[in-house]
């Protein structure tokens, strides 16, 4: 008997596969059933990953694509799809945060570089993955990997949580106007995650203290914690769900 969330016979594209959140959601989907593409801007990260999805008994490939280039992303799809014959799961996390501080000291390049990665290339590779379920007339499902730094004010991070905040509409947008085609997009909003992305408020004692202090779990999650909320949302157990945020953060934002 199949457990009730798999993904057995589907073929999922995740970006920022390389490590952490997306590294994590990779090897949940193979675990339980999907052929997984790995997309970072670094190959060789991305195939060290798919390497050892491989050798566990998975199939993975690995495609190099800037999440900031929409050619690069349109071109995911389209590789995924001729090597596996279709694509049937976008997951979008490729995101960067290249400023940490007051959200008025930033600079127009960091600002440009944040947007173009975690908004516009969530924004091209969906439109790149409807075209190709749309064009073969296919269900389909889009998990956006959002923050809870776009839930509400995103001290120091304040660039960063605004594109969060727009991948969160951007996601309420795309499922009112794709639920009629069958594509369903969803979003998590994780809180603090103990990456190397985050290595900046993890490592600080002052800072991680802030954010434990007022999170009832105690705790920062892992990646391995995250990847199962992703699973759900992109498999068929959830199939009536779209639009949705789910937030995984401990507590953190409880009222």
């Amino acid at each position: 008997m199949k457990p009730a969330i798999h993904l057995e016979g589907k073929v999922a594209v995740i970006t920022g596969a390389s490590r952490g959140i997306g590294e994590a959601i990779a090897e949940c989907f193979s675990a339980h059933g999907a052929a997984v593409v790995l997309a970072s801007r670094k190959l060789e990260a991305c195939e060290q990953v798919a390497h050892k999805i491989n050798r566990d008994g998975g199939r993975a490939i690995a495609i190099a694509a800037h999440a900031g280039k929409p050619e690069d992303l349109h071109a995911l799809i389209k590789r995924a799809a001729d090597h596996f014959g279709a694509v049937d799961v976008l997951v979008n996390n490729a995101a960067t945060n290249p400023h940490f501080g007051p959200m008025v000291s930033v600079d127009g390049g960091a600002w440009d570089k944040t947007f173009e990665v975690n908004a516009r290339g969530y924004f091209e590779a969906t439109r790149a993955f409807v075209e190709h379920a749309v064009g073969r007339n296919a269900r389909g499902s889009v998990v956006n990997v959002a923050s809870i730094q776009g839930l509400g004010a995103a001290m120091t991070q304040g660039v960063y949580g605004m594109t969060k905040a727009a991948v969160i509409s951007m996601t309420k947008t795309l499922a009112a106007e794709l639920g009629a085609s069958g594509i369903r997009v969803n979003a998590i909003a994780p809180g603090l995650v103990k990456t190397r992305f985050a290595s900046a408020i993890v490592e600080n004692e002052d800072l991680v203290k802030r954010v434990l202090d007022r999170t009832p779990l105690g705790r920062y999650a892992e990646p391995e914690e995250i990847a199962p909320a992703a699973l759900y949302l992109a498999s068929d157990a959830a199939a009536y769900v779209t639009g949705h945020t789910l937030v995984i953060d401990g507590g953190y934002t409880l009222d």
